[in-house]
């Protein structure tokens, strides 16, 4: 850790309201966008833990905004979680306010931090052990979505516009197609295709959030199993983290973006199609987690589209590491040649799966929500 970042982290230390003596502070977790740091602070009666954060205001352009999501939707958690004789300390995220009252602080540099009690005893895994696991997930991201079903998602700002609007992508794919600015697309025919035949039924979902079909809610829109924490004594999920993204959307998305990630039998950038394909097991696994911890916030319509919440998202995905390919690999990070076409491959071998399988998905569906 360099002289000057320490010297900020310092600096935030003192902004922040903290309880106890601050006595060492550590880099901790996997996450690549917010510096994260676990901090420990000494006190009479022995010590405090608690998580410090530098938000990455290059890519969140509203750190203020994104901090009143946050602040929200921990508060009405809190308050839903005490309710149903939870622990709110250990079962949501607790912010630690600035000593001026804010729920950030900046530092001299202009820098946005936060603050948050640590939830100790917990840990989170980047990688399914066990389905196990993946049930505990979707019921830990279900009952998200049930505590959160009567917060007003349209006061919710957007902290990154558009984010899961398909038909808003395609256009942007069908922009950097005619614009050709690599000359790349004569490599990809077959997946520009591939994605043009599918163009119409991207916006179905938009279209029944306009119908008054599907209603608005609270998502979280990045709903990997590394955003859960586990329990170290029980091996139940706890707290579902990571609240950046938090945004008004489609429960569907949520539910989707878990399988995209999930239920897939190849990792997200597998050179090899064949590997891609969708795990049944795994795909009534979660199904059957996130229907239990939603316990009937669902509606009819929610339910019945969740295989195409889980097609539209990783299609989605898929558009978006093909734009980047034809754009020169501009906003995805890729460590080897054609990565990105390679992501964008597997994404929609993954869907064409889904098309295959998708009677036996609808089934899953009808008989889990019994």
């Amino acid at each position: 850790m360099g002289e000057a970042q320490c010297g900020k982290i310092k600096e935030a230390i003192g902004l922040l309201a903290f309880e106890g003596e601050p006595i060492s502070w550590n880099r901790y977790g996997s996450g690549h966008i917010n510096d994260t740091f676990r901090l420990i602070c000494k006190t009479g009666e022995g010590e405090k833990h608690y998580i410090i954060q530098r938000i990455n205001h290059e890519v969140f352009k509203d750190p203020v905004s994104l901090m009143r999501n946050i602040a929200g939707v921990t508060s009405f958690l809190r308050e839903r979680i005490q309710a149903q004789g939870g622990d709110p300390a250990r079962e949501t995220l607790n912010i630690v306010k600035a000593k001026n009252g804010k729920d950030y602080c900046q530092d001299s540099d202009g820098n946005y931090w936060r603050g948050y009690l640590f939830i100790d005893g917990a840990t989170t895994y980047d990688k399914v052990r066990q389905p196990e696991d993946f049930y505990r997930s979707g019921k830990a991201f279900g009952r998200f979505k049930r505590l959160l079903a009567e917060y007003p998602a349209d006061e919710l700002a957007e902290t990154i516009p558009n984010f899961h609007n398909t038909p808003v992508r395609m256009e942007t794919f069908k922009a950097a197609v005619k614009a050709d600015s690599c000359g790349r697309a004569h490599l990809v025919e077959a997946e520009i295709k591939f994605a043009l035949d599918r163009e119409k039924e991207a916006a179905i979902a938009m279209d029944m959030l306009k119908e008054g079909r599907l209603p608005l809610c609270v998502t979280h829109n990045d709903t990997k199993l590394n955003n859960i924490m586990i329990d170290d004594v029980t091996g139940e999920a706890l707290c579902v983290i990571d609240l950046d993204t938090i945004m008004p959307g489609l429960s569907i998305f949520d539910f989707g973006d878990s399988i995209r990630f999930g239920a897939n039998t190849a990792e997200e950038d597998e050179p090899d199609v064949s590997k891609v394909s969708l795990s049944l097991p795994l795909f009534e696994t979660y199904t059957r987690g996130y229907l239990e911890g939603c316990k009937g916030s669902l509606t009819t319509e929610e339910k019945m589209m969740l295989p195409m919440g889980a097609k539209l998202m990783t299609f989605e995905c898929g558009v978006r590491f093909l734009t980047d390919f034809l754009q020169g690999d501009t906003y995805f990070h890729t460590s080897r040649e054609n990565h990105n076409l390679d992501r964008a491959r597997t994404q929609f071998a993954l869907v064409a799966d889904m098309e295959k399988k998708w009677e036996e998905m609808a089934e899953i569906v009808r008989e889990s929500k019994k």
